[in-house]
């Protein structure tokens, strides 16, 4: 008989995800309570949370720092996508449509935490990435 344990016993590593928050406004409590939301959720969902990037210039570019290093983080091998509390943290309308694209164009998963719509509809009805997997509470 072989020793060896079964695979539901077997130590699995949680999926990799980085978090992505653009906070501008707000104090360090507020940064601190935007990543205890992501850790939290993470933590809930058996993702492991690698890293957060923050932006915190009020000016958008769709190429800022943080967000250069997250997608540079999603290109790693391994990594599940990224994770952010809501889609307003990817910027305003095409803004924020190219950075979804962006994060589709790196094979990877966005996890929206808190969506747009009640979380009792079947389907997103955002539509514009086939990776966007709204979860959780409204």
């Amino acid at each position: 008989m072989d020793d060896e344990l079964i695979t539901e016993r077997r130590r699995v590593a949680f999926p990799q995800v980085f978090g992505y928050l653009r906070h501008v406004t707000g104090g360090l409590v507020r940064h601190a309570a935007l990543i205890d939301c992501l850790t939290d959720y993470c933590r809930r969902h058996e993702l492991a949370l690698c890293g957060v990037f923050t932006d915190r210039d009020a000016t958008v570019a769709i190429r800022s720092p943080a967000f250069v290093g997250l997608v540079d983080a999603l290109e790693l091998p391994d990594t599940y996508g990224a994770v952010v509390p809501s889609l307003s943290h990817l910027g305003p309308g095409s803004i924020s449509t190219e950075r979804m694209r962006q994060i589709a164009a790196t094979g990877t998963r966005l996890i929206v935490i808190r969506s747009l719509k009640p979380s009792t509809e079947s389907t997103p009805s955002l539509g514009t990435s086939p990776n966007l997997q709204p979860q959780g509470e409204t």
